[in-house]
């Protein structure tokens, strides 16, 4: 129940939201309005400055997350296998492969793993210079030329990681085996051995057969 004795003033709020009350016998109290008794609404990052942040260097994409187990004694211990994929949109992907107690150590694992197993490939316009076929382990992949406007018609970890580099025209296929990890492995290795049309041998700048019989 309210002190009938005490009373308010009609005083003025200052600009922190101060206002006094005054009872009978002249004592005068002051309060501080607002939250916490802070003078208003209480405000985050006060004198935090907004610094543009500078554009990453390549585009990082988890290709895949497994939960793989490790039979020990007295029982199973669980981790997590990473695949990540990096690429500048250019001409430089590369692929990593980690593990992690969970998920988050194993993507950064992974990430620095495959920025430092980045390659550069040879491309010719939107599409790449000729036929190329790798295999890794038991996988095999197959990546074909194509003209502009075709697009890039392959599936699963092939089209991941031909959409982080600059080749826009692209077919692929993939044979064997099924694993994603040797797959992403076949296909940086096929990129790798891409050669430019400058390196190619051809019958005009080949060197000249020397007749049979000639001495």
């Amino acid at each position: 129940m309210a002190d009938e004795n005490v009373k308010t003033e009609a005083a003025p709020k200052t600009a922190d939201g101060e206002f006094t009350v005054v009872n009978e016998q002249g004592t005068t109290r002051a309060f501080r309005g607002g939250r916490d008794g802070r003078g208003g609404p209480r405000q985050r990052g006060r004198g935090r400055r907004d610094e543009p942040q500078a554009p990453k260097e390549f585009e990082e994409i988890t290709v895949s997350i497994d939960r793989v187990a490790r039979v020990v004694k007295g029982g199973r211990r669980f981790r997590f296998k990473a695949l990540v994929a990096v690429g500048d949109g250019k001409n430089r992907i590369g692929v990593g492969v980690a593990k992690g107690q969970d998920v988050t150590s194993a993507v950064n694992k992974a990430t620095n793993r495959a920025k430092k197993n980045v390659v550069t490939i040879n491309l010719e316009n939107t599409t790449i210079p000729h036929i190329v076929e790798a295999k890794e382990t038991g996988a095999v992949v197959l990546i074909k030329p194509a003209p502009e406007g075709f697009g890039i018609v392959a599936g699963g970890v092939v089209r991941t990681l031909l959409g982080l580099t600059g080749i826009k025209n692209v077919s692929s296929k993939s044979l064997g085996s099924t694993n994603k990890v040797n797959i992403a492995y076949a296909t940086v290795k096929a990129l790798q051995g891409l050669e430019p049309k400058s390196s190619w041998v051809t019958r005009k700048n080949a060197p000249a057969n020397k007749e049979k019989g000639a001495k």
